[in-house]
């Protein structure tokens, strides 16, 4: 039995992942084919958010597994993501590199104006990167994972992206039709703009890491003082895993316990709704727990009282 909800949310993670990643490639090449460096900024932005979901689906949590009567528990470190902030040094670097050489092209006065076929690309990208966030979010608000809220916030600031985009963009080319040259200087104008948004997600990439790094210690320990407050619940037999997830500024909890295996499924129920609820009461910072109940097995050599009780003929064993 379980009350544990779906992990089809990593899918859906995933589903978003190659939706950033596919529009980074797409708008790269007509950016580069296109001459636009405010779409090559765009390019580079929604390669950074395919980066930021998959480093979330790395397995960075701490867990901690067989924490029984007279167990101790076997801690799996964390895997720290190195790529992430190797890619977020190239996003620094491209961000920078895509803001000189728009001051250089604003200096010097010659100008790009972008192939018209690259607004309806930004058009594109704009309804299929909302398309996914709508589903990202509409999912993760039914099953109330957490996830909505980060989300919604890259989703915010890639939506700023796109816009000052589109609008550069659009200016340049309305610019060049009717023969206003400073019109046509709003394409390298916006790719400044995005250049710093660039620069933005990079430093956020980076920080995140390194501070991932430095609170290790501190949620491996986060961990056990969850374990030891599941423990007090009457009915609860062993804790056989435990894994602690971030979400934001909040953590989502998943917990695998052994009860007695003569109990009721209601009775069961019970129990792991009481472990919910001391967990969110005593750690506010505790948005939502996922719990599996398993009948306890001890293993061989040793049995349960019922397997003891269904088998007539005696053995060794009692």
């Amino acid at each position: 039995m379980s009350i544990q909800r779906s992990h089809s949310s990593d899918t859906v993670s995933w589903t978003g992942m190659i939706g950033d990643l596919s529009l980074a490639v797409f708008k790269g090449a007509v950016g580069y084919f296109s001459g636009s460096k405010a779409l090559l900024g765009d390019a580079l932005y929604s390669a950074s958010d395919a980066v930021s979901a998959l480093n979330r689906l790395i397995p960075r949590r701490p867990s901690v597994k067989g924490w029984g009567t007279s167990k101790q528990p076997s801690r799996a470190h964390r895997t720290e993501p190195i790529f992430a902030i190797l890619f977020a040094v190239l996003v620094l670097m491209g961000g920078l590199q895509i803001a000189v050489a728009s001051i250089r092209e604003i200096a010097l006065g010659k100008i790009h104006v972008p192939d018209q076929f690259a607004m309806i690309a930004i058009f594109v990208s704009l309804a299929v990167k909302e398309a996914i966030f709508q589903f990202q979010y509409r999912y993760s608000k039914k099953q109330g994972d957490g996830q909505y809220t980060v989300y919604a916030e890259e989703h915010r600031f890639s939506l700023y992206t796109s816009l000052t985009v589109c609008v550069g963009v659009f200016l340049s080319v309305a610019g060049d039709s009717l023969g206003w040259k400073a019109m046509m200087y709003m394409d390298p104008i916006s790719a400044l703009i995005v250049a710093c948004f660039v620069t933005r997600k990079g430093y956020l990439l980076i920080t995140k890491s390194v501070y991932g790094s430095l609170v290790q210690e501190a949620e491996q320990e986060d961990a056990i003082s969850f374990i030891e407050t599941v423990q007090r619940v009457h009915g609860i037999i062993t804790v056989d895993d435990l894994k602690a997830r971030e979400q934001g500024h909040y953590v989502t909890v998943d917990l695998k316990i052994s009860v007695n295996p003569r109990i009721t499924v209601l009775e069961a129920n019970e129990i792991a709704e009481r472990a919910k609820k001391l967990l969110m009461h005593r750690f506010v910072h505790i948005s939502d727990v996922n719990i599996q109940v398993v009948p306890y097995d001890p293993g061989y050599p040793y049995k349960s009282n019922h397997q003891l009780t269904d088998n007539e003929m005696p053995t060794l064993l009692q």
